[in-house]
């Protein structure tokens, strides 16, 4: 009679059992409500996933059922970047675009976190701040456009404002709901021991939140990518998001592909060094 895998647990040890039986646990364990996945499987379905979906854009394109206008072959998109990298400016244009998000977005965390801080734990604060936030943060960036070419004129100033604007009011938000779930019982155990309201809010609310405030970091530095091509339509002469643009213009649509597929790239692994930073620093926090 075949052993059930609640049978191994009292039993004995997977280990212990034979090949077929561990391979019976493997998937059972791969298949249930959080279960387990190694590392080295996890890349394999990751890049198996990334490969499956290029062979389906190759297919259709071979199959000739887009036309190439609107349906680059994967091919051409690769030599359009080799040229783009090569002989044009796309170094330029991916360094420029890379300082703008990167100042739009630290901005935003340097006044959000404080602040994000301060509406997770005093209710006036979150009364007077937290109405302000969600109305703001409904606002379509893009809409902006016109006043900050006037309070910003065309320098980075007004593209930094730009992602700023994309960024800073959710941000705001998720930090102090990440605040806010800090559990009470930490709280009134800091309060028992005759801690000040600054030593709670620095020493317990602070320093419990960090994990879920760099996960919000990560999430909201997606959220500034999204915005650049926004941020470069404000009189921009360079960047990822203005190449695109361009070549809409142009009808360049591996061009496009090529921007937009470098974003994509930069954005992934930006986001991969955060997780890796948060599991460096936060070890303890992980699931």
């Amino acid at each position: 009679m075949t052993e059930s895998v609640s049978d191994l647990a009292v039993d004995g040890t997977v280990a212990d059992r034979a090949p077929e039986t561990r391979q019976v646990h493997d998937r059972v364990s791969i298949w249930t409500v959080r279960g387990t996945l190694g590392t080295r499987l996890y890349l394999a379905i990751a890049v198996g996933s990334f490969l499956f979906w290029i062979v389906v854009w190759w297919a259709v394109c071979q199959a000739g059922l887009v036309d190439p206008l609107f349906l680059p072959s994967p091919g051409s998109v690769v030599e359009r970047f080799i040229t783009w990298a090569t002989q044009e400016d796309l170094l330029d244009d991916v360094d420029i675009s890379v300082f703008r998000v990167t100042a739009g977005f630290l901005l935003s965390a340097v006044l959000a976190v404080p602040l994000g801080l301060l509406i997770g734990t005093f209710r006036p604060v979150r009364a007077f701040f937290e109405p302000l936030m969600e109305f703001a943060r409904y606002l379509p960036a893009v809409a902006f456009v016109p006043l900050v070419l006037l309070w910003g004129g065309i320098g980075e100033g007004s593209k930094i404002l730009l992602i700023w604007i994309g960024t800073f009011f959710q941000m705001v938000l998720m930090i102090s709901e990440d605040v806010s779930r800090v559990p009470l019982t930490q709280i009134e155990a800091a309060r028992t021991l005759g801690a000040s309201n600054g030593e709670i809010l620095r020493l317990v609310l602070l320093r419990s939140s960090m994990p879920a405030m760099l996960d919000t970091l990560r999430i909201t530095l997606g959220f500034a990518w999204t915005y650049l091509v926004v941020a470069e339509l404000v009189a921009a002469n360079s960047g990822l998001g203005y190449a695109i643009l361009r070549a809409q213009r142009y009808l360049q649509t591996d061009r496009i592909f090529v921007g937009i597929i470098v974003i994509g790239v930069i954005g992934l692994v930006t986001d991969q060094a955060l997780r890796l930073l948060h599991r460096r620093l936060f070890h303890w926090a992980r699931p």
